[in-house]
């Protein structure tokens, strides 16, 4: 609440502020309430802007936020326009300070030499030590030629005071006479400027509801314009999951077409081995059972010719485990 109520505070500020600027010469002013004081300047300012503000009988007053903001905007141009006087009139200063210490840096260079030329021309040394010696001739020369050189710029001074006060009378003069034709020339242009005021206030009720039906069409071109928005974000989305369905697609066929190739060279591998096979299959010739049997008793016998060489082996490996080791036991006895 006393957020609310400085900002309140600081609202009926600058519109009294305003009126003040608007009308200086009213004392009423200062015994307005603080609550009703702003509407009711607010409602005697240019004539353009009376259909937007309440009048000052109103017992409830309030601001809409259009004035509020174009109060505010004014405000904020005249404070604009204030720093922008304080600024040019800061370097001003700064310039006319600038100059006043040149000049003082001048004036004490000037003093600075006088003084070294005084003690040049009129002081001089002894060849005792009773340091200077002030010698009187040169002083009353030296006073003498100061004195004629201040009368000459005294004169100088003088004469370029006086051109510049014909000068002056010159261009009050002229001034003078500007006045008296504006006076004469005042009304007329008083009357045409009211005439002018008139036309230009219903150029300006004409365009102000011209801005209002443009805004208007803005505001639904605004929203048609965010529908369609909306749907380009939506139809860019599809189109960017659409692309990358594509794309995986398009791998998966490349992936499938790779496969494919692979299953019909297996496939021609296929029909070649079974086309062999068929032909041999066509050539070949069963043999008799007798030879069949023979055959199977020749491997039976030869399975056991095996079997029985391979216990003669491992007879064998353990022989010869038996002789390293008495190898090695005499080997071992004869060391």
């Amino acid at each position: 609440c006393s957020h609310a109520n400085d900002l309140l505070q600081m609202e009926v500020e600058m519109f009294e502020k305003w009126y003040r600027k608007m009308d200086p010469g009213d004392p009423s002013l200062r015994q307005l309430p603080e609550a009703q004081s702003a509407p009711a300047e607010l409602s005697q300012t240019r004539g353009r802007h009376k259909s937007r503000l309440y009048s000052a009988s109103d017992s409830v007053v309030s601001l809409t936020v259009e004035q509020k903001c174009e109060l505010a905007e004014r405000e904020l141009a005249d404070v604009k326009d204030e720093i922008q006087r304080m600024k040019d009139d800061t370097e001003q200063a700064l310039k006319n300070l600038e100059a006043v210490i040149e000049e003082a840096d001048v004036w004490c260079t000037d003093v600075k030499q006088a003084i070294t030329d005084f003690e040049k021309d009129i002081f001089g040394t002894t060849s005792s030590k009773k340091g200077r010696v002030l010698d009187a001739e040169k002083l009353l020369r030296y006073m003498e030629e100061k004195n004629r050189q201040r009368d000459l710029l005294r004169e100088k001074f003088h004469l370029k005071n006086y051109l510049l006060k014909g000068f002056k009378k010159k261009l009050q003069q002229q001034l003078r006479q500007k006045q008296q034709m504006g006076d004469t020339l005042r009304e007329v242009h008083m009357q045409q400027l009211q005439v002018r005021s008139a036309q230009y206030q219903d150029k300006i009720e004409e365009k102000n509801e011209d801005l209002l039906q443009l805004k208007l069409t803005a505001a639904k071109t605004v929203q048609v314009l965010n529908s369609y928005k909306k749907k380009l974000q939506d139809a860019m989305a599809t189109s960017t999951s659409l692309k990358k369905d594509i794309s995986q697609r398009k791998v998966l066929l490349e992936k499938v077409e790779r496969e494919a190739a692979l299953v019909e060279e297996q496939r021609a591998e296929a029909e070649s081995v079974n086309r062999q096979l068929q032909k041999q299959l066509l050539d070949y010739d069963v043999p008799s059972v007798m030879s069949y049997v023979q055959k199977k008793m020749s491997v039976t016998d030869l399975e056991k010719s095996i079997r029985t060489w391979q216990r003669k082996v491992a007879v064998a490996e353990m022989s010869l485990q038996s002789y390293r080791r008495a190898w090695n036991q005499v080997k071992m006895s004869g060391n």
